[in-house]
């Protein structure tokens, strides 16, 4: 029977340990060689232990003094307890022994960036790749992708990346990783092209196909990237992100059943997530099935009860219905996240004055003026309220403000027109609608909505008709 490996690795260990004290005490023919001390010295390391690694790489130093391995390792312990210009000098040494050793490179470039001397780290691995080739010269382009990281060079990041896949287009970790850089730097095109290539020599590598299908979908090429995605997912379909981002594809082409059913698998696939059940929600409430969405939208704000957006969306699919009761009691919700959210108020103050509440909603529909002064549609909804709860004198005061703030907008003279009717003031009345229909007069029907009385008014017909006849209208 083979003896267990960890238990033999152990004993060795514990053997090395024992001539390492002996030979520090002093005894005859205590006698180590080279690779012992590179394993007591990763014991220590490994054990967390620095000042017994650092006792050990001196004495094992001092028997091999041109060990270039051996003088890596402490140049490594150096780094490690911060003492950078020393483990660069040792590593000046390393090199003229033996320049071939990758960790010269990384350890150096570790030091630099401790340093925080980047362009000196970048530099130094810039020229280390004309020395090395294969898994050595893919070790150091990572180590320069991190050091552009460092001080954001983020296009470099995407060239190194992209170097890695030249030469090894199956490097999943260089794939996952020029996915993020490719939509960080919007290199979308040549994503496409590069991952083009790739599939031509791997047609079954999925995650080229993954990251060929999010450089279309960087490009808003919707269809493109939704075959792309179906290829990736043929190859492996438990392929979570994939059906993630199919379904975001479908969302923006609008195919809002397809974009579910995507979405519905990475349910089925992976942890539950607030971003997808509101995702589902949101195609269902563009399907105009409010009580799916209100089930989707509840499911998200389980899993995330501080996102006030969530409440606010439940209290839209009730103002879709007509619901404004249990409208408001969602918005409630919301607001006691965020009271002062500009949405949120005008959805609260528009329930409140289709449940006659006009004075609750007037302070609603305030609260979004005061945040949003130069919004015309804040001032719309707030003039609307006072004119349907028939203040008008107030109503008069905050058209005339909302003329003032917003540059004398046409719909505002329109509303000045009809609040004036409202007042008796029939004669100005007439004159701003003049001047209303001469500005925008396609905006009428605003008048209209707030008044359909008003074309009972015969002065009123007549100056629609003649904007009518001139064929402005």
């Amino acid at each position: 029977m083979q003896e267990n490996p960890y238990h033999q690795d152990r004993e060795e260990i514990k053997e090395l340990l024992k001539q390492y004290q002996d030979l520090k005490a002093g005894r005859q023919h205590s006698f180590l060689e080279e690779e012992a001390f590179e394993r007591i010295i990763d014991y220590f390391d490994d054990t967390e232990d620095l000042a017994q690694a650092i006792e050990a790489v001196e004495l094992g130093i001092g028997q091999y003094p041109y060990s270039s391995a051996l003088l890596v390792k402490k140049a490594d312990l150096m780094i490690a307890t911060r003492r950078y210009y020393e483990a660069l000098n040792i590593l000046e040494q390393v090199e003229l022994l033996d320049g071939s050793d990758i960790n010269l490179y990384i350890l150096k470039t570790d030091a630099y960036l401790a340093l925080d001397q980047p362009q000196k780290a970048a530099s130094l691995l810039e020229s280390a790749l004309l020395h090395f080739e294969g898994e050595e010269r893919i070790e150091l382009l990572f180590e320069l992708a991190d050091v552009y990281d460092d001080y954001e060079e983020f296009d470099k990041i995407f060239d190194c990346l992209k170097l890695i896949l030249e030469q090894d287009p199956a490097n999943e970790e260089a794939l996952y990783k020029i996915c993020f850089w490719t939509d960080f730097t919007g290199r979308n095109e040549e994503s496409i092209r590069l991952h083009q290539q790739i599939i031509e020599d791997k047609p079954y590598n999925e995650l080229a196909w993954f990251n060929l299908a999010a450089a279309y979908q960087g490009l808003k090429l919707y269809e493109k990237a939704v075959d792309a995605y179906k290829y990736a997912l043929a190859i492996d379909e438990k392929f979570d992100y994939a059906y993630r981002n199919m379904g975001d594809a479908y969302i923006r082409l609008r195919k809002y059943r397809d974009a579910i059913e995507s979405l519905e698998k990475v349910l089925e696939l992976s942890r539950p997530e607030d971003v997808i059940y509101e995702a589902i929600g949101h195609c269902y409430d563009k399907l105009d099935n409010y009580a799916q969405a209100r089930f989707y939208y509840r499911k998200a704000s389980h899993l995330n009860p501080d996102d006030s957006k969530l409440y606010y969306k439940l209290a839209c699919t009730y103002i879709n219905e007509e619901q404004w009761g249990q409208a408001v009691k969602q918005l409630e919700a919301a607001m006691r996240i965020h009271a002062m959210q500009p949405e949120y108020n005008l959805a609260m103050g528009e329930c409140k004055m289709q449940l006659g509440e006009f004075k609750e909603a007037i302070q609603f529909f305030s609260n979004v003026v005061r945040i949003r002064p130069r919004n015309i549609s804040s001032w719309e909804a707030l003039i609307r309220c006072l004119y349907n709860a028939e203040y008008f004198e107030e109503a008069l005061g905050q058209v005339e403000e909302a003329i003032r703030i917003t540059g004398g907008k046409p719909i505002f003279i329109f509303y000045l027109s009809a609040v004036l009717f409202a007042l008796g003031r029939s004669r100005e009345g007439l004159l701003q609608l003049e001047t209303a229909m001469s500005k925008a007069p396609r905006l009428l029907r605003k008048l209209l909505d707030l008044n359909p009385v008003i074309l009972q008014y015969q002065p009123v017909v007549d100056i629609i008709a003649r904007y009518k006849k001139n064929k402005s209208i």
